[in-house]
C-alpha cells in the first residue's frame, strides 16, 4: 500500500513539471524587459511633441536624455550587486516596480528640467536589466547554450524598443503626450506580478523537472559567493578579460542610444517625418535588431561547424561580423532617400545586438554565478558613460552640423572595440586542435 502511495505521489509531481522550463523562464524575463524598452522608448518616440509642448531645445532635451544615460551608468554595478546579493525575484521586481511609477510621472512634468530630474530617477531603476539579463542566463543554461540564450534574450530588449512607436502613438492620439507616459508607465504591473507568483531559482523551483536541473547544473560550477559591494568591484577591475568586454561595449552604445533616443529626431528634422510617419517607420531598427539578437546564438554554431573555433571564439567571431556590419551607419550620410537611410539604420540595429548579445554571452562565460550580475552591470556602466557622452555630444552639435558626421563615426567605432576583443578574449587555439 505504500509503495503505491509512492508512486501516485510522483506520478502527481511528475505532471507538474514543465519540460524545457528555462526557455519559459526565459520568455518570462523577456516579457519584463520587453515592457522596460516600451517605458524607455516613450521619451524618444514623443520627442517632438515635447519640444513644441514645453518650449525644448535640442540641447535640453539631450540634458533628458543624458540624465537617464547618467544614472542608468551610475546604477547598473548598483543594481547587479544588488541581484547578486538579494536574488534575482526580488531585485528584479522592486525595480521594476519603481520604473513604472516613475514612468507615469513623466504626465505631470512641466519643463525640460522637471522630465530630467524623472528620467535620472527612471535611468536608476531600469538599469536593473542588463545585470538581470546576465544573472537569468547564469542560472538557468549551460555554458553550451549560453551563447543562444544571450541571442534570444536580445530579443527582449529590442522588441520592445520595436513595439514602442505604434504602441506610443496610439497612446498619443487617445490620450495626448500626459497620457501616453501614464499608459506606458501602467503596463509593467501585470509582467511584474507574473514575475513574483512564477519565477524561482532553479534548485528551488516547483515546476523544475530533476533532470532538466541536472542539465542546467552540468558544467559543475562552483557555489556562487557573495561578496561586499566594493569588494566586488575591485575583483572584477583586476581581470583583464573585463576590459576585452568593456571597451567594445564602451564603443558600440553611441548607436543603440542613437537608435532609442536620437532616431525620431532625426527623422523629424533631418527627413521632414511627423509622428505619424515615424511610428510607422521608427520600429524597422528594433526589428532589424531582434533579428540580430536570434541570429547571433547561432551565428556562433557556424562559427564552430565551419571554421572550428572555439566557444570563445566563435562568440568573439560573431561580434566581430556585427563591427562591420556597423559600417552601414556610416553609409547614412551618403543617400538623400529617407527609406534608404532607414534600411542603412535598420542594419546598424542589426549588427549592434549581435555584438550586444555576444558580448553579454561572454560575461557569462568568463565569471562565475556570484560575480555575473555584477560584472554585466560593470559592463553596462562602461556601455551607458559613451552613450551619456555622445548624446550630449548631439545635444550641442546636432542642429550646427546635423546628424551625418555623428553617423559616420558611429559607423567606425565597432571595429575599434573589436579590436580590443580580439586582443583581451581571443584563444589562440581552435576547438580542432
Amino acid at each position: 500500500m505504500s509503495h503505491g502511495i509512492n508512486q501516485d505521489v510522483a506520478a502527481v509531481t511528475a505532471k507538474r513539471t514543465f519540460r524545457h522550463l528555462r526557455w519559459w523562464v526565459l520568455v518570462l524575463f523577456l516579457l519584463g524587459v520587453t515592457i522596460n524598452y516600451i517605458t524607455r522608448n516613450s521619451l524618444g518616440i514623443l520627442a517632438p511633441e515635447l519640444k513644441t509642448s514645453l518650449g525644448i531645445t535640442t540641447e535640453q532635451y539631450s540634458w533628458i536624455v543624458g540624465a537617464f544615460q547618467l544614472a542608468y551608468t551610475l546604477f547598473q554595478p548598483i543594481c547587479g550587486w544588488l541581484i547578486d546579493v538579494i536574488g534575482l525575484k526580488l531585485g528584479f521586481l522592486i525595480c521594476a516596480v519603481i520604473w513604472a511609477v516613475v514612468c507615469m510621472l513623466h504626465a505631470g512634468a512641466g519643463s525640460w528640467l522637471h522630465l530630467a530630474i524623472l528620467r535620472f530617477f527612471m535611468g536608476g531603476a531600469e538599469a536593473a536589466a542588463t545585470p538581470a539579463n546576465a544573472k537569468t542566463i547564469g542560472e538557468w543554461f549551460p555554458k553550451k547554450e549560453r551563447p543562444v540564450a544571450a541571442g534570444w534574450a536580445g530579443v527582449g530588449f529590442s522588441i520592445g524598443a520595436m513595439l514602442a512607436p505604434p504602441i506610443v502613438y496610439f497612446a498619443h492620439v487617445s490620450f495626448g503626450w500626459q497620457g501616453a507616459f501614464m499608459f506606458t508607465g501602467g503596463q509593467p504591473a501585470p509582467p511584474a506580478l507574473l514575475w513574483w507568483l512564477f519565477y524561482h531559482n532553479p534548485e528551488q523551483h516547483p515546476r523544475l523537472s530533476k533532470s532538466e536541473l541536472a542539465f542546467i547544473k552540468q558544467d559543475n560550477e562552483p557555489p556562487a559567493v557573495k561578496l561586499p559591494f566594493l569588494t566586488a568591484l575591485k575583483t572584477v577591475a583586476k581581470n583583464k578579460r573585463f576590459y576585452g568586454i568593456a571597451i567594445p561595449a564602451f564603443m558600440a552604445e553611441p548607436a543603440w542610444a542613437v537608435l532609442s533616443f536620437w532616431v525620431p529626431l532625426y527623422l523629424a528634422n533631418e527627413r521632414g517625418m511627423d509622428l505619424k510617419q515615424i511610428a510607422m517607420f521608427a520600429w524597422l531598427p528594433f526589428l532589424a535588431a531582434d533579428l540580430g539578437s536570434v541570429a547571433s546564438g547561432y551565428l556562433t554554431k557556424l562559427y564552430v561547424r565551419v571554421f572550428g573555433c572555439t566557444r570563445t571564439n566563435s562568440v568573439v567571431a560573431s561580434s566581430v561580423t556585427g563591427a562591420f556590419l556597423m559600417l552601414s551607419l556610416a553609409l547614412v550620410a551618403t543617400t538623400q532617400d529617407p527609406y534608404v537611410a532607414i534600411a542603412l539604420i535598420s542594419v546598424g540595429g542589426f549588427g549592434h545586438q549581435i555584438i550586444s548579445c555576444m558580448l553579454s554571452a561572454l560575461v557569462v562565460d568568463s565569471f562565475d554565478r556570484g560575480q555575473m550580475a555584477t560584472v554585466n552591470g560593470m559592463r553596462g556602466s562602461a556601455a551607458w558613460i559613451a552613450s551619456f557622452l555622445f548624446s550630449l555630444l548631439i545635444g550641442v552639435t546636432a542642429d550646427q552640423i546635423g546628424f551625418n558626421p555623428l553617423f559616420i563615426a558611429m559607423g567606425f567605432f565597432d571595429l575599434i572595440g573589436a579590436v580590443f576583443l580580439i586582443a583581451f578574449i581571443a584563444e589562440r587555439r581552435t576547438a580542432r586542435a
